[in-house]
């Protein structure tokens, strides 16, 4: 073989090899879909903590009804705390991609509106075996309420969208004293309320309930809460999930 002819003979290889890489990449890329999630707070005066939302496969769960709240979820429901459910999910081998709200999302017509919205939208992506999204939330002005989403299948056309309704669970891990003293100290400023206790953003081991996840009776009326101002029907969320690309 002549040198030019293996000059040429190298030439083509290389070039094969470089639509090769680019082909397998063009493959691994479009396995990544996605998602616009808005969210939209319909309580009356109820906020919601930043949210929590991941991307995953279907072995991963972040909470059930009937089951213990795991810590993560604990932390967000008595005391707005992302951090340990963050820490848990981004060391799962099932979860894709998780992102954090940076702010509150605040009820409509209440104090705290005029500094927060009451409906945000998040990105988050997917890959092709990532077929489901969690969301996980804490009604701030409860012991240890909560709102959000497990495991749902997410849309896998683009262009497609669907909007689901989240309903008010309890974790089942503090006893609902529903008194200020005991319930973190955004609940007051963003409802417009004041009152002497400070509240607190760390669990009680005083008030450890034990029981398991379960939907949310509601403000019963206890030392602070009115139901009136605190309380809220079926659903408190709207979720709209659109797949973007």
């Amino acid at each position: 073989m002549t040198s030019r002819r293996r000059t040429a003979l190298r030439a083509t290889l290389l070039a094969t090899l470089a639509l090769l890489v680019a082909a397998t990449g063009a493959l691994a890329n479009g396995r990544e879909s996605t998602y616009e999630i808005t969210i939209t707070n319909l309580t009356g005066g109820q906020p919601f903590s930043p949210p929590v939302l991941v991307t995953h496969r279907a072995p991963a769960t972040v909470f059930q009804v009937g089951e213990a709240a795991s810590t993560g979820i604990q932390q967000i429901a008595e005391n707005g705390n992302n951090g340990p459910l963050l820490e848990a999910l981004e060391g799962s081998r099932f979860v894709y991609d998780v992102q954090e709200g940076s702010v509150p999302l605040v009820p409509a017509g209440t104090p705290g509106s005029g500094m927060f919205p009451d409906s945000a939208t998040y990105q988050v992506t997917a890959g092709d075996t990532a077929k489901y999204l969690s969301i996980a939330m804490m009604l701030i002005c409860t012991n240890d309420g909560f709102t959000g989403l497990d495991s749902l299948p997410i849309p896998g056309r683009v262009g497609r969208s669907i909007t689901v309704y989240a309903n008010a669970y309890d974790a089942g891990t503090e006893i609902n004293t529903e008194d200020f003293a005991d319930i973190v100290p955004p609940c007051q400023g963003l409802i417009g309320v004041t009152s002497d206790d400070p509240g607190t953003g760390m669990s009680n081991p005083a008030l450890a309930e034990g029981g398991v996840v379960a939907m949310h009776a509601g403000i019963a009326g206890g030392v602070d809460l009115v139901p009136e101002v605190h309380g809220w029907s079926e659903p408190v969320a709207m979720i709209t999930i659109t797949r973007v690309n």
